[in-house]
């Protein structure tokens, strides 16, 4: 019987996500890509979990795209291969606007899409040993998809300096360039992330959270006046949602919020 590709159980309103291929490294097939979307669409319309968490089985977090998959795909036509770069795509795309805050726990090396996974992720804790890099271009091919998340999130001139040379590097280099938030030791990792994730739990607003992420994603595209104006109308937008009504009388009357 064939292993399932993740595994997905709940605690405390985390939703853990786990990548259940440690015999490959927990390298990305279609099998797995479908799966994680499933997951995160279904903790998505899932109340009771507020938090998500991907997070890895074995020695490596991932090790980007199964070789012998993408092996099987050259006798693809382009539409054949479209359709499934459209799959990673959507993928990396759910992650990065999921109302949802989604944390990477990063137990192993993260490399190529396996690092890309990491990079669409809202938040990462990583191990010092960890080994992060896109080495696409090593074997002739591209970090086509994960570009675009990564240029806005470290900027071009760190982003060309991994994409092009391909070098792997450590986790201390990853967290100086803003690839990685945190560093913990892999004894300490899994109560660290659970902790950080029922900090966000406890004291923010699901709605809140919601709405200052989406407006991260979509500011970047505007104009300076284009970008004020959206953030003025989300602003005036938020001051009436009950979230906030709530929060401003339990300020006001110096009462310790629910979330």
């Amino acid at each position: 019987m064939t292993a399932q590709p993740i595994i997905t159980y709940k605690k405390e309103r985390i939703g853990y996500i786990e990548l259940n291929r440690p015999e490959k490294r927990n390298a990305l097939n279609a099998e797995m890509v479908v799966a994680l979307k499933e997951a995160i669409g279904n903790f998505e319309r899932d109340k009771e979990v507020k938090v998500m968490v991907i997070k890895a089985a074995g020695k490596a977090f991932c090790s980007g795209a199964d070789l012998a998959y993408l092996q099987s795909l050259q006798t693809n036509t382009f539409e054949e291969n479209l359709a499934d770069s459209q799959s990673l795509k959507d993928l990396f795309y759910s992650i990065y606007t999921s109302p949802k805050i989604i944390i990477a726990q990063i137990q192993g090396h993260a490399l190529a899409g396996g690092c890309g996974l990491a990079t669409v992720c809202d938040f990462s804790f990583a191990v010092p040993e960890a080994k992060f890099g896109y080495t696409e271009v090593k074997i002739g091919f591209i970090p086509a998809i994960v570009k675009v998340f990564l240029l806005r999130k470290i900027g071009e001139g760190k982003a060309k300096q991994l994409l092009l040379d391909g070098d792997l590097i450590s986790a201390v280099e990853a967290q100086a360039m803003g690839l990685v938030n945190w560093l913990v030791s892999a004894d300490q990792l899994e109560e660290r992330v659970y902790e950080y994730a029922q900090k966000l739990i406890r004291q923010n607003s699901e709605q809140s959270m919601a709405l200052t992420k989406e407006m991260i994603g979509r500011v970047q595209e505007k104009t300076l006046e284009e970008g004020l104006q959206y953030a003025a109308a989300m602003n005036a937008k938020a001051r009436g949602t009950a979230d906030c009504q709530k929060g401003i009388a339990a300020f006001l009357n110096k009462e310790t919020i629910n979330w």
